[in-house]
């Protein structure tokens, strides 16, 4: 390999470690405010619901930051093959990040609301489906790091665990509906924030999916047996 051809790829190689680290960054934040917007709606704290929607816009900007990086990469180098790949990934994965971020802040905005509303104790519901979209999260997020196929793989799975358990809370909050048009508000504040969890739980999945698809060039987003 000629000294110019070394030179450009060591430059490529240490730009795409920082393409990496960026949306490794962006994670790190997008997951605080997902753990944040969660303990704000289980300690009914409207601070914290109002630091969740503040810190929304820094990822908004590093999602920005992420696609100008990316596309600067894209033009200088022209890079192929798995080298494109994983340009294109960082990219994708940073848009999914922006939206659990979305997701952490409409969930902050439902516990805002029912803050001015009296305790529902039905709120429990939703803890053991935030800490299965969480574990999706962080093992997507895992497998990016590490480049985990097989992780990112069967996750897939998980997440039909997760939707199983959004349709039965939402199922047992719904009956509450009818106690009354005070009562139906607050249950529709939470139904949304289940609806939020599922979300940020196929979001994780699409993460999971683009890593397998950087690291073995296959497409495995429709590739799973048909839901029972």
């Amino acid at each position: 390999m000629s000294e110019q051809k070394s030179h450009i790829c060591s430059s490529f190689d240490g730009a795409l470690y920082e393409l990496k680290n960026d949306v490794l960054m962006m994670s790190s934040l997008t997951d605080r405010i997902f753990q944040n917007a969660m303990s704000a709606l289980l300690k009914r704290d409207t601070d914290l619901c109002n630091h969740v929607i503040a810190d929304d816009e820094e990822v908004d900007v590093l999602e920005m930051q992420t696609d100008e990086q990316g596309v600067r990469l894209l033009i200088r180098f022209q890079p192929v093959a798995s080298d494109l790949r994983a340009v294109i990934s960082a990219m994708k994965i940073s848009g999914h990040l922006e939206r659990i971020g979305d997701e952490s802040v409409t969930i902050a905005r439902r516990a805002k609301k029912l803050n001015f509303e009296g305790v529902l104790q039905e709120v429990a519901l939703l803890e053991p489906s935030q800490l299965v979209a969480w574990a999706i999260f962080r093992d997507s997020i895992r497998a990016f790091a590490d480049g985990d196929c097989e992780l990112a793989r069967n996750l897939k799975f998980k997440d039909r665990e997760l939707d199983a358990m959004t349709n039965e809370v939402i199922e047992r909050l719904t009956s509450g509906i009818s106690l009354g048009p005070d009562a139906a508000r607050s249950y529709l504040d939470l139904i949304f924030v289940a609806r939020a969890l599922e979300r940020i739980g196929d979001h994780a999945i699409a993460i999971a999916e683009e890593s397998f698809w950087r690291d073995q060039g296959d497409d495995i987003r429709h590739s799973y047996p048909p839901k029972k």
